[in-house]
């Protein structure tokens, strides 16, 4: 008898299959609008011929749409909310949920413009990708008991779904790295007024608190142009303080870019001299001379989670919020000295 497993197919061998992208299997599986009937009968017939699980229509899902923040999408973060955009697609198409995207400017989002989305996109559950809800939002989103998932996001009251990285915990884990390595004055350059933001601040506090003789220095950062070119000066200007500062905790990864360009022009070697840690483990910490050490957040898994949570909140909408923290890992890089945790 042969006992191997037969794999489940991917949607990736169903987009090869029928001669399609992964994104229009994706949208298909979704049962997304703007998908030709032709092309949608014959995803559907070879993903019935494969194995794969496609709802049928008396199990279908209600619908949700996306908000994102298109100031956070369309500039240096895009690729951090891309992968999260992906999880939640794939997520979506394997629940066989309508799913729907839509950018927005954060400062004008309002209850009547929140619910002509939904009515144009027939939603029933809202996701709001590194957005904060307002007061007004909050309201109109509990008065009406719209299902709502906060993505990349967390709620200070728990009134609302969410997901995030562990941001207080892999702030706390990214400073340790610092002290194990024997640092004891450590920057941490940082600027958000998102409550993401602020856990990984208070992490980093801790982290210093915990280490005897530790000082730590907050650098805010406006954020206003290019994040890296900020930290870049700012960074630039500290060391010329000569204040005895040997390490720095980043926001981000962009954030670490530029404070890694001032310490090398300044003639410091990395990490001997100064030691850095990035957060996120975007693209660009793998093209950096040393490469960066840096915290990895699952962004696919973000987008999956919350798809999860929204099928839950559409089961019962009155039960208790849920908040879902993903773990950050440590990446090892080259710009802080690795040292292994005492038992």
């Amino acid at each position: 008898m042969n006992d191997e497993k037969i794999r489940r197919p991917r949607q990736a061998d169903i987009a090869t299959l029928a001669g399609v992208s992964v994104s229009t299997v994706s949208r298909v599986l979704a049962n997304e609008p703007g998908i030709s009937d032709t092309v949608r009968r014959q995803i559907l017939k070879v993903a019935a011929e494969h194995g794969y699980p496609v709802k049928p229509a008396s199990e279908s899902v209600a619908g949700a749409l996306a908000l994102i923040a298109s100031d956070g999408v369309t500039g240096g973060l895009s690729v951090f909310y891309e992968a999260i955009v992906d999880g939640l697609r794939a997520g979506a198409a394997e629940a066989g949920m309508p799913f729907e995207i839509r950018m927005v400017r954060e400062d004008r989002i309002t209850p009547d413009s929140v619910r002509d989305y939904m009515q144009a996109t027939a939603a029933e559950g809202l996701f709001l990708v590194g957005i904060d809800p307002n007061e007004m939002l909050r309201d109109w989103l509990q008065a009406s008991m719209t299902p709502a998932v906060l993505v990349n996001g967390t709620d200070p009251r728990m009134q609302f779904d969410g997901v995030s990285p562990a941001n207080f915990f892999g702030a706390y884990e990214a400073t340790t790295r610092l002290t194990r390595a024997g640092h004891r004055r450590i920057l941490h350059l940082s600027g958000s007024h998102r409550h993401t933001i602020r856990e990984r601040i208070r992490g980093f506090e801790a982290a210093i608190a915990a280490v005897p003789g530790a000082e730590g220095r907050f650098v805010s950062l406006a954020l206003k142009g290019g994040a890296s070119h900020e930290a870049h000066e700012r960074a630039a200007a500290i060391l010329a303080e000569n204040a005895g500062f040997t390490a720095a905790f980043c926001m981000n990864d962009f954030i670490a870019v530029g404070v890694l360009e001032a310490v090398t022009e300044a003639g410091l070697r990395v990490p001997e001299d100064f030691a850095i840690v990035g957060f996120d483990d975007l693209p660009c910490a793998l093209m950096t001379n040393p490469q960066l050490s840096t915290m990895r957040v699952d962004r696919a898994a973000l987008g999956r989670e919350a798809v999860s949570l929204m099928l839950s909140r559409f089961r019962n909408r009155t039960v208790p919020a849920r908040h879902i923290c993903q773990a950050v890992v440590p990446v090892a890089g080259g710009t802080v000295v690795n040292v292994e945790p005492r038992e």
